[in-house]
């Protein structure tokens, strides 16, 4: 039997780079830090100048795993679910109950953390879900959301955006698409936000499963042309168990990182003198500057989790067997092999995935997000930053690229009619 000495062997006489992830003693880069959440993209400046196209890292403290910073390795590894499988079942049997990033990594019967037969199973229920939601109703769905937030705050000529408009407007819409009444709503917002946190993500992950067989139980007494409802029927056939689960992805995927991608293309409109002057003077769309930021600062900076079945040389780097192999979406799109200065209509980053696991509510998403931003911009064309950009405060987590508050000033307004 191969152990991993013999490997760390193999390596040393291969040429393969010191230090590469398969040596638990090397030192890895925290992803959890205040500091790599300040300035992530000089940690993986850093991280690429060391070790090249992967990296050793951690997720939470004792957590290792191998993060990817090249495109072309990234592709590849999410093209090939046969040897880079999402499921961490392997990988979890010796992860402390406790560790904060469990919730985020464990397996679950849905699309993100399964493979094969029960991949293409769940997959098909979310896919057809998803792609019958009306986007002309959506549209309209968050402009009824939009303009009641706008109005909370426009009298009083500042606000927060992070805590005001971006999450109650993601928040609301992906509970619309579920049909989550508001009470429900509430409690998966709060439990979510505590998984991705890692603040007492055990308690946030049981306080979510609760709510949504709530929701469960509501669908089956009331459907809806809703996501929901139409999990609930699908061919599939899937149990309470196995919805729940899907649920969990679409909360996961929508509440967070489309507060994310809200908040981190307003901050690009308007500190940055290509996009702010540009978008509000009609030269560059809304979807531009949504581009910009899925490449340069994208929601989730690094995820589309993976866990090899065996050891495998890739990029001249062992990695080990049913250890995490992450994604790094930010790093990747800077790849400096690839990418260039100019984004415009350029859409090949990778803040969607790829592969069999790529997000499939991507034009949803893309809607909600220009809607939000443009719905704020009309109402208050002379929005600016309160304080400079050097000053705001970005959320420690691996996953994430999240400010904690974004606030902002603009001359007093009255209430706003769409």
């Amino acid at each position: 039997m191969t152990t991993s000495r013999d490997l760390d062997r193999t390596a040393n006489n291969s040429g393969v780079h010191h230090g590469s992830p398969i040596d638990h003693d090397i030192e890895r880069v925290s992803l959890y830090s205040p500091e790599f959440a300040s300035d992530p993209h000089a940690a993986y400046r850093d991280m690429r100048a060391r070790y090249g196209s992967m990296a050793p890292v951690e997720l939470a403290p004792g957590v290792s795993a191998t993060l990817v910073l090249s495109y072309h390795t990234a592709v590849r590894i999410m093209h090939d679910p046969a040897h880079f499988p999402a499921d961490p079942r392997a990988w979890q049997a010796n992860v402390p109950t406790d560790c904060p990033v469990l919730p985020v990594l464990e397996w679950r019967p849905n699309a993100m953390r399964s493979t094969g037969e029960e991949h293409a199973r769940y997959r098909q229920a979310n896919t057809a879900s998803i792609d019958a939601v009306d986007l002309h109703a959506l549209h309209e769905t968050v402009e009824r959301i939009a303009v009641p937030l706008i109005n909370a705050f426009c009298a009083a000529g500042s606000a927060d955006l992070v805590s005001q408009y971006a999450f109650p407007l993601a928040f609301e819409a992906i509970n619309a698409m579920l049909g989550c009444p508001p009470e429900i709503g509430q409690e998966v917002a709060a439990a979510t936000r505590a998984v991705f946190d890692g603040v007492d993500a055990e308690e946030g992950n049981r306080l979510l499963v609760t709510a949504l067989l709530r929701l469960l139980e509501l669908k089956r007494a009331e459907p809806g042309q809703d996501i929901t409802t139409r999990l609930l029927r699908h061919p599939a056939g899937l149990d309470d168990a196995e919805v729940i689960h899907q649920l969990v992805v679409l909360y996961g995927a929508g509440i967070e990182p489309l507060q994310n991608l809200i908040i981190n293309t307003l901050v690009l409109i308007l500190t940055d003198d290509r996009f702010g002057g540009d978008v509000l003077g009609g030269s560059l769309s809304t979807r531009d500057a949504l581009d910009e930021v899925l490449f340069t600062d994208p929601p989730m900076a690094n995820f589309s989790v993976t866990y090899p079945r065996q050891p495998i040389l890739i990029d001249d780097v062992w990695l080990p067997a049913h250890q995490p192999v992450v994604i790094s979406f930010a790093a990747c799109n800077n790849d400096p092999a690839i990418s260039g200065h100019d984004h415009s209509g350029n859409r090949s980053h990778l803040a969607w995935g790829a592969g069999p696991h790529a997000c499939p509510a991507r034009s949803a998403a893309y809607l909600i997000g220009q809607d939000a931003v443009d719905q704020l911009l009309d109402a208050l064309p002379e929005l600016r930053p309160a304080v400079p950009v050097h000053k705001l405060t970005w959320r420690p987590g691996p996953f994430h690229r999240a400010l904690t508050a974004l606030p902002v000033v603009f001359p007093e307004t009255p209430p706003w009619q769409s």
